[in-house]
């Protein structure tokens, strides 16, 4: 019996790309040995996007159709159709084709050898200068900060084994990075290098601004570095201000009182300032758990299924 993959494609705005991605996955596995299954997730488009999957999923059995009631981010329309998989590994790969489609059956070959997560690694980007500095610092920052090993440029692209995507489907946090949840699960990885391509057709629709989220999401989720920075800031703040009394309190019982009394002021100010922010931290750290495991709105909301290949008893599961 063959084998299934499961390719899930999440898309924004792309109407441009979307019967390229599926007319190339489709090819790629024409002569595999692996049945195949192509999951698109719509982040509540504004051009024909909706319309182009509606169609295909219509003609293709193949093809399952998740549109989200509004756009939820890139993150969270991959996690609705890595919940929508039925293969026994998924891949997750960006509409523009920036990722080579056809690196999907080297995954493969690296999953057969028994590796349960097999990433592709961007030794090189096709990209503006302004994007791939920022990656680059990006992923530097990750992994001097990660509470765990976090590959050096590796994106979303990549095979996950299905029961690796059990346990990341299963996890119950809310603020997700697929990249740092793929590498928390452990288990065994391999990689396959390649050159992420310049878009070709349509244009991104991520500014800084999402990249900043997203990489907050990655270091919040993942370091508690910010947390013990500011803790040792204030730690240091007291006795800095400390050693500043002492001062003061040394050259008063040796000259009388020179110095004005502004100063006290000063140091007084500091010191509660010190200790203000070594409390806050250390509040900060529970809030920041609790606020976390508190949270009960879903990831996304599903507004359409066509074509749900999940068993009966999951269909109903949105």
């Amino acid at each position: 019996m063959k084998k299934t993959i499961s390719v899930v494609i999440p898309c924004y705005n792309e109407e441009q790309n979307i019967n390229k991605a599926y007319t190339a996955v489709k090819k790629i596995f024409s002569k595999s040995k692996y049945e195949y299954e192509i999951i698109f997730v719509d982040n509540s488009s504004t051009d024909q996007s909706p319309n182009l999957i509606r169609k295909i999923a219509k003609k293709d059995k193949k093809v399952t159709t998740v549109l989200l009631s509004r756009n939820f981010g890139g993150e969270y329309s991959s996690l609705a159709g890595m919940r929508m998989c039925t293969g026994q590994a998924t891949v997750v790969l960006d509409c523009d084709l920036q990722d080579p489609p056809e690196l999907i059956l080297e995954f493969a070959k690296q999953w057969e050898k028994g590796f349960d997560v097999v990433v592709g690694y961007r030794k090189d980007i096709e990209d503006r200068i302004l994007m791939r500095l920022f990656r680059r610092f990006f992923y530097k920052i990750m992994k001097m900060v990660a509470n765990i090993d976090i590959p050096l440029n590796a994106g979303t692209y990549s095979l996950v084994d299905r029961k690796v995507m059990n346990v990341i489907n299963n996890l119950p946090e809310k603020n997700r990075f697929f990249r740092g949840l793929r590498a928390w699960a452990g288990f065994k990885a391999g990689k396959v290098e390649y050159i992420r391509r310049e878009r070709k057709f349509g244009k991104s629709h991520n500014t800084i601004i999402d990249y900043i989220r997203d990489a907050e999401r990655g270091i919040f989720g993942f370091s508690y570095v910010p947390l013990e920075i500011v803790t040792y800031f204030g730690f240091l703040l007291v006795v800095a201000s400390f050693i500043f009394i002492f001062g003061y309190i040394l050259l008063f019982l040796i000259l009388g009182n020179p110095i004005p009394g502004f100063m006290t002021i000063i140091s007084l100010v500091t010191l509660l300032g010190g200790v203000q922010i070594l409390a806050i931290s250390i509040v900060g750290k529970y809030i920041l758990i609790i606020f976390e495991e508190t949270k009960r709105r879903p990831e996304y909301v599903i507004k359409e299924i066509i074509n749900d290949h999940r068993p009966k008893k999951l269909q109903s599961n949105y």
